[in-house]
């Protein structure tokens, strides 16, 4: 799959995401390139291993080029040794809001506490349901791209801000 991924970005405020997920899945993810914008992302799923290429995001952050490809579990395994340090773990759960899917993300590790929500749009101003746990959007703030996480976790912010 390839193209433009057009795509919100909000906190989430609430744990009813979990009873209203119609499906939920193990992620971990590390990054072969993350600069300037651009990214080489190898993920695991389950038991599944995924390619992915993504340019860099237009001003508002909402739309980059996307380009992802199924690879083999024991590819993706090899890939990860060459990923930069950092890893990303989290539980991704799907929830249908009107005609969208909404996947919200649980972070684990050093990105413990960490909830966030993103839903895939056809276009920039496309109209969707929030659902009831959506909290502050954080579209284009850079600070809570996956690749940026590995970085620099959010278990960190607090102990950076004081």
């Amino acid at each position: 799959m390839s193209g433009l991924e057009i795509e919100r970005k909000f906190l989430v405020c609430s744990d009813s995401y979990k009873r209203q997920a119609f499906s939920s899945s193990r992620i971990q993810q590390g990054y072969i390139c993350s600069s300037h914008g651009r990214t080489v992302r190898v993920r695991i799923r389950d038991d599944r291993g995924y390619l992915t290429i993504k340019g860099p995001s237009d001003e508002k952050g909402l739309s980059r080029y996307e380009f992802e490809k199924e690879i083999t579990l024991e590819e993706a395994t090899e890939l990860m040794k060459l990923c930069e340090p950092g890893c990303i773990d989290k539980t991704r759960y799907l929830v249908s809001s009107g005609s969208h899917t909404f996947e919200v993300d649980e972070f684990y590790g050093d990105n413990e506490g960490l909830v966030m929500a993103e839903v895939e749009l056809k276009s920039e101003d496309e109209t969707f349901v929030k659902p009831d746990f959506i909290g502050q959007e954080v579209t284009g703030d850079r600070r809570y791209y996956n690749a940026h996480l590995t970085k620099n976790p959010f278990r960190t912010w607090a102990e950076n801000a004081g």
